[in-house]
């Protein structure tokens, strides 16, 4: 599977930070993905209308569609992996259990990403046996900086570092469990335009989410897992909860309050009050959201899985939206509701078909010229994009 990674700046960093370019994320044989898989967010196509969904040349903004149980979720958990053994953030058990594909040959997954940096490409390739142990690691550049180290053989090539001051270091660990990268970066006094520095700060703002009713489950980003009903009460963002949730469809008061227990948590106010996570799951799934873009402004990456699963379609379109405006960030969403293709809301280089053997985009799965006055979701359902 391959995946892409970019470097730009934007109105919340001054350096440049990373987003996902070129063919930035190959991972093979990770979980159910027996292939190589790619996809490459610089493959951009001539159109002249949804244009918010393109910066700097790259794709900002996409939705990535598939039949059930063809890796949607895995998917985006590979493209999250990569925060496993480079920071301490939060993790999943699924992300970890059956790691490896039970039909490959080999029980080593590799990836590699590429991460663009003003006009440099910075590729970082490894192989894992699991989530947190580590076979082999390499670091490339346009420039001369990089290394390769092989922990099963304990040998690497660390000559290309002088130039960083990295090849100072005591390389002489032994630990499969201890990234090169992560070393190098909590060992060095390393200045914020650094590359390394630079790739390690956007890995560690990324960010996997999904929301199933109540449950908040992420990958990476953070290492907090408290309750975002504390979250928003502790910041005084209870009456801004409350015109989220009125400005997206959810006319109801807001209010915080004692339990009996106590602790205090949110309510619906009525004549009596109703504990708010009595609500539905689109109205908890809300929550979830505003409580990640709440802290927008920290991430460098976001992936949201089944973004709309308990979403009315009106209000699924109203938060692509949301995202395509207010996140200057990379922003991938899996969903099954085909409402959402159009090129009103984003074009074919944007939206992702995953198949049991590949990921490919609507602009690259069918020959015909894809105008702005075509109906995507037409197409889809009458076959325009199958193989």
């Amino acid at each position: 599977m391959s995946c892409n990674g970019f470097i730009r700046a934007n109105k919340f960093y001054k350096e440049v930070i990373v987003r996902v370019s070129k063919k930035n994320l190959v991972s093979k044989i990770f979980k159910n993905f027996k292939n190589t898989f790619t996809i490459d967010f610089s493959d951009v196509k001539d159109y002249h209308y949804s244009t918010q969904c393109i910066s700097q040349g790259l794709i900002k903004n996409a939705i990535i569609y598939g039949k059930n149980a063809v890796g949607k979720t895995n998917f985006g958990l590979a493209i999250a992996d990569i925060t496993y053994h480079l920071v301490d953030k939060n993790g999943i058990a699924k992300s970890v259990i059956n790691y490896c594909n039970a039909d490959a040959d080999s029980d080593i997954v590799s990836f590699s990403y590429v991460f663009q940096r003003n006009h440099d490409e910075i590729t970082y390739k490894y192989s894992k046996k699991t989530a947190k142990e580590l076979v082999s690691e390499e670091l490339l550049a346009e420039r001369p900086i990089g290394f390769s180290f092989d922990y099963s053989k304990q040998m690497g090539d660390f000559s290309h570092l002088k130039e960083y001051q990295l090849d100072t270091l005591n390389w002489e660990f032994r630990d499969s469990g201890i990234s090169v990268l992560r070393y190098m970066t909590n060992n060095l006094p390393l200045d914020g335009k650094n590359p390394v520095k630079e790739v390690m700060k956007f890995v560690s703002g990324m960010l996997w989410f999904r929301s199933l009713g109540n449950n908040n489950e992420f990958v990476g980003f953070s290492t907090v897992t408290e309750s975002m009903a504390d979250y928003i009460i502790k910041n005084g963002f209870v009456h801004e909860f409350e015109e989220f949730l009125n400005t997206y469809g959810v006319h109801e008061q807001i209010c915080a309050a004692s339990q009996a227990d106590g602790k205090k948590s949110l309510f619906f106010k009525h004549a009596r009050l109703v504990p708010f996570f009595e609500a539905s799951n689109g109205t908890c799934a809300l929550l979830t959201f505003f409580y990640w873009y709440k802290q927008a402004e920290h991430i460098s990456f976001l992936f949201i899985d089944e973004f709309d699963a308990f979403y009315h379609y009106e209000l699924a379109e109203k938060i692509v939206k949301l995202l395509e405006e207010k996140f200057p960030i990379q922003t991938i969403l899996t969903s099954h509701n085909t409402g959402l293709l159009s090129n009103r809301i984003m074009r074919p280089d944007c939206y992702f078909l995953l198949l049991p053997d590949k990921i490919i985009s609507l602009a690259n799965a069918t020959d015909r010229e894809l105008r702005e006055g075509y109906n995507l979701e037409n197409l889809m359902k009458h076959g325009e994009f199958d193989e």
